[in-house]
C-alpha cells in the first residue's frame, strides 16, 4: 500500500464558497496547543495559553512575540485567530489545507510563507506543513501536530539564552531562525534517508528479494512526496532573500542567502537520491533478469546434453528384428560408453566455450 497520498482529503472544500474553515489533512483527533515566547532584549517570558483570548495582548506589544499553534482541527479557534489578528480568510483557508506548496504572501501587515517540515518518524520521513505570519511584532507558526522534540528545540534554547543576536533583533530575524531550523533539519532527514539507501544497496547486491525491492519502490514514492515538498521553496527563499518585502530589512536578508544555498545543497541532494533510487530499482531488474538467464542457461546445457542421447534411446527402442547390433553380447555396455562419452565431450566442449 502507498504511504502517501498526494490529494488528501482535498475534495471536502468542493462546493464551499472562498475562505470557508475546513481542516484538509490527516486528521489526529486532537485539540489545539497554544504556546507563546515573548522577549525584549533581557525580558523573557515562555509559556503556554489556556485560552485564544490570552494571545490578543501580544498584538500591541512593543517586543517581540512567537506564537507557536499546534493542530489544525479547532475550527472555532481558528475563526477567533483570524479575526482578531486581521488575517485573511483566504489565508486561514490556506492554512488549514495540508495539501500547500511552498509559497509567500504579501499583505498590507503581514507576509504569509507556507513551508514543509521534514522529520523521521519509526523510520520513516514524515512531511508535515508549518504555516507562518510574520508582523511587526508578532510571528505566528501554525503546526499540523503537537511533536516532542520537534525541529525547533534548539531555536527555542537559543531564545532562552539571553545576549544573542535572536534575542536582540526584531521579527524578521526571528522567522528568519524558523525558516532556517525547518531547512537546516532536511539536511538530518537527508542523511538518515542516505543510510537506508546504503542499507538497501548491499542488500541488492547480495540477495535482491522481492521484500527489498518493495523496500526501494517505497523509498521512491517518499523521494517524490520529499522532492514535491521541498522544490519549490527555492523560490520562496529567493524572494526573501531579495529584499523585496517590506517586512524583511536588508540586514536581515543578507542571511537568507545563505538559507537560499542550504536550498540548493537539499534539492541537489534529492536530484540525486532519486537518481540513486531508480539505478538501484534498474539493477534490481538486471539482477532478476540475470538470474532468469543462468536458470534458462542452466536448462538448456542441460536439455542439449539429452537430446543426442534421446535419439540413441529412441532408435534403440525401436521393435525392428533386423538390428544386428542388438544381438551383439557386449552391445548393452558400448551404448552406455557411447553416451558417456557424448556427455563428457559435451562438457568439454561447453568449458572450453566457457558456456559453464
Amino acid at each position: 500500500m502507498a504511504r502517501y497520498r498526494y490529494m488528501k482529503g482535498i475534495s471536502k472544500k468542493r462546493g464551499l464558497k472562498p475562505g470557508s474553515l475546513v481542516h484538509v489533512g490527516k486528521s489526529t483527533g486532537k485539540g489545539s496547543k497554544i504556546s507563546v515566547i515573548d522577549y525584549k532584549g533581557e525580558v523573557f517570558d515562555e509559556r503556554n495559553l489556556k485560552s485564544i483570548e490570552e494571545s490578543y495582548k501580544y498584538k500591541n506589544s512593543d517586543s517581540v512575540t512567537w506564537i507557536n499553534v499546534d493542530g489544525l482541527e479547532d475550527m472555532g479557534l481558528y475563526e477567533k485567530f483570524g479575526k482578531e489578528f486581521g488575517i485573511h480568510p483566504l489565508v486561514m483557508e490556506d492554512i488549514l489545507n495540508t495539501n500547500q506548496r511552498p509559497k509567500i504572501e504579501e499583505f498590507d501587515n503581514y507576509i504569509y510563507v507556507v513551508l514543509k517540515m521534514i522529520y523521521y518518524s519509526k523510520n520513516v520521513p514524515v512531511v508535515e506543513q508549518v504555516s507562518l505570519i510574520c508582523m511587526k511584532n508578532v510571528v505566528i507558526t501554525f503546526q499540523e501536530q503537537e511533536l516532542k522534540g520537534d525541529v525547533f528545540d534548539n531555536l527555542r534554547n537559543r531564545l532562552r539564552t539571553s545576549g544573542n543576536k535572536l534575542r536582540s533583533s526584531g521579527t524578521d530575524y526571528l522567522a528568519y531562525a524558523i525558516i532556517d531550523s525547518i531547512v537546516d533539519n532536511y539536511f538530518v532527514a537527508l542523511e538518515k534517508f542516505e543510510d537506508r539507501i546504503e542499507t538497501f544497496e548491499e542488500k541488492l547486491l547480495k540477495n535482491p528479494t522481492n521484500e527489498v525491492f518493495t523496500e526501494i519502490y517505497n523509498m521512491k514514492r517518499e523521494m517524490i512526496f520529499i522532492r514535491k515538498s521541498v522544490w519549490p521553496l527555492r523560490e520562496v527563499i529567493n524572494i526573501l532573500q531579495r529584499g523585496e518585502s517590506d517586512f524583511i530589512s536588508s540586514d536581515t536578508s543578507v542571511y537568507f542567502k545563505d538559507v537560499y544555498d542550504h536550498t540548493i545543497q537539499v534539492i541537489d541532494s534529492i536530484e540525486l537520491f532519486r537518481d540513486i533510487i531508480e539505478g538501484m530499482l534498474d539493477t534490481y531488474l538486471s539482477s532478476v533478469s540475470n538470474k532468469m538467464n543462468e536458470v534458462m542457461k542452466f536448462l538448456t546445457i542441460f536439455s542439449t546434453i539429452f537430446i543426442p542421447l534421446s535419439f540413441l534411446v529412441g532408435v534403440y527402442g525401436m521393435n525392428f528384428d533386423n538390428m544386428p547390433e542388438l544381438k551383439w553380447h557386449y552391445a548393452y555396455q558400448g551404448l552406455w560408453v557411447i553416451m558417456i562419452a557424448i556427455v563428457v565431450s559435451m562438457l568439454v566442449y561447453f568449458k572450453k566455450k566457457k558456456w559453464l
